[in-house]
């Protein structure tokens, strides 16, 4: 580590590795409030809820609970910013560009503020939060300020005497449910195509991580986004996102978090104004190393797809399938790099694995270990809680998993590694299909055929080839199956965020 900081080798500072960033660790919280019409607001309610440090179990701040009346009045705000003739609508595209490209400029200005507050709130480390989270962020709002003037329709030759062309033109006020595993990425992943297409949003961040979404609210109003155009209301699902789910004057809404949640949302929306509903939900995502592959990339994407994040991601490789003539020596290899993975402080440096989010996740983790001891999985490391520092668990690996078990079944979204055996291509196409989830799979092989092979097979929305959690601003993301509808990112996701009119003229039948 001592490169990687910028230190010394043999008594010289080393220059050509820049000192990694500082987390500011006494950082004052500032936004705590609604945010509607770029001011801040107390709920009407007058209620409060606490946000805690998940490394440390203590509470960071209060925060003002929105309620329906609180995303009433947000999409009010929404629907005033749309209206023919406001500001928002009356600039051009160029400009709504501009603006991306000023709130990606004020992301890199305060990368470490923003990394540090995702790690109070979140308890993911610090550098994971700076350099994938806010780099992640910074991308996606510059690839999106790039498509603002380029979202064309088509000419389409229908009769000789008419002329038929498409307009894509904004959806109207979209809703934003973000989840707390990555609060401020997800919401860029809504906000940046939205404001794209020239939408007003009302955003609810997930109430275990509102701070970085709120600190977004500041900064929408530093770059000169016209009032009303983004709108933040922290709160809970039962209140406000059922506020915003069943709200008869929102067209869209867009949604990341739990199957279950995700349902309910979809339920929501057509019992109202039948609006548009993108959904990312979860996964149970099959990791397949077949026994040509190169062993130590396989054994190490496998590692770093499950125990990301301290295993809360949707596309967690939590099914991991090794083909049966390598499998001992993956096991032994997957157990020796799970044993020296760093679990503590997500400030420090060194850290690989912070805390789960809450007590709830955690103890949903340590049960689902249970079972799988209890079914007669192997437990070859972890399995433990760490007892002195809250919600820390041990990377937790299972060997001799089979399909019945429930942690080969479940979403666990902790830092659990099950590991299972297959024979052949068409048995582990079976297995991995076998699930009612489709949201991301992997493949390991040196073999091409192989390889696309089971890529066109796996029911799956990403599949990754000899690679894991390779994501880009640019290539769409999203499920098959119950693991969501539509997609993120890329071009496509323009789609879910604006209308198709047709437009047919009947032109004169008089000659020149």
């Amino acid at each position: 580590m001592a490169a990687l900081n910028g230190a010394v080798e043999n008594g010289q500072p080393d220059k050509k590795v820049p000192p990694l960033p500082r987390p500011l660790r006494s950082l004052e919280v500032k936004y705590t409030k609604i945010f509607i019409n770029n001011e801040w607001h107390e709920s009407t309610s007058g209620k409060k809820f606490p946000t805690y440090n998940p490394s440390t179990l203590e509470k960071i701040c209060d925060i003002e609970e929105g309620d329906k009346p609180d995303v009433d009045n947000a999409v009010e705000a929404a629907k005033a910013a749309f209206q023919r003739g406001s500001p928002w609508r009356q600039m051009d595209a160029p400009s709504r560009g501009r603006l991306l490209h000023k709130l990606a400029d004020l992301l890199e200005r305060d990368r470490v503020i923003l990394a540090t507050l995702e790690t109070m709130d979140t308890g993911k480390p610090f550098l994971q939060a700076y350099f994938i989270d806010l780099e992640g962020c910074i991308k996606t709002l510059r690839y999106y300020a790039g498509w603002a003037d380029k979202i064309q329709g088509r000419t389409i030759p229908v009769d000789e005497n008419f002329v038929c062309f498409t307009r894509h033109e904004p959806m109207g006020v979209c809703g934003a449910i973000t989840p707390w595993n990555f609060p401020l990425l997800m919401l860029v992943w809504k906000m940046a195509p939205a404001l794209c297409c020239g939408n007003t949003l009302v955003i609810k961040p997930a109430e275990q991580t509102p701070l970085t979404s709120l600190y977004i609210g500041s900064l929408i109003k530093e770059v000169g986004f016209p009032p009303g155009v983004v709108n933040i209301v922290p709160g809970y699902g039962p209140t406000a996102g059922a506020a915003i789910s069943t709200h008869d004057s929102i067209d869209k809404i867009a949604f990341t978090g739990s199957t279950k949640v995700g349902k309910l949302i979809k339920e929501a929306a057509s019992k109202s104004n039948l609006k548009r509903v993108t959904l990312e939900l979860g996964g149970k995502n099959p990791c397949i190393v077949c026994a040509d592959a190169d062993l130590d990339l396989a054994v190490e994407c496998a590692h770093q797809g499950v125990f990301f994040n301290q295993g809360q991601c949707c596309t967690a490789a939590s099914r991991v399938f090794v083909e049966e003539q390598i499998y001992p020596e993956f096991v032994k290899r997957s157990v020796e790099f799970a044993k020296k993975r760093l679990v503590g402080d997500p400030f420090d440096a060194r850290t690989e694995q912070g805390p789960q989010i809450d007590q709830k996740q955690f103890d949903k983790i340590l049960e689902l270990i249970e079972s799988g001891k209890k079914e007669g999985a192997k437990l070859e490391c972890g399995g433990l809680a760490i007892e002195d520092r809250g919600l820390f668990i041990k990377p937790t690996v299972f060997s001799e998993v089979t399909d019945n078990m429930r942690i080969a079944k479940e979403e666990i979204f902790g830092p659990v590694q099950p590991i299972m055996k297959f024979k052949s291509i068409e048995e582990v196409i079976r297995r991995a299909n076998s699930t009612e989830y489709g949201l991301t799979a992997a493949v390991f092989t040196k073999n091409l055929d192989r390889a696309l092979t089971l890529a066109s097979a796996l029911q799956s929305g990403t599949v990754w080839i000899n690679c894991y959690n390779a994501l880009y601003a640019q290539a769409p993301f999203g499920g098959f199956k119950m693991s969501g509808n539509g997609r993120e990112l890329g071009e496509y996701a323009l789609a879910e965020y604006t209308e198709v009119k047709t437009v047919t003229i009947k032109l004169s039948q008089k000659s020149p």
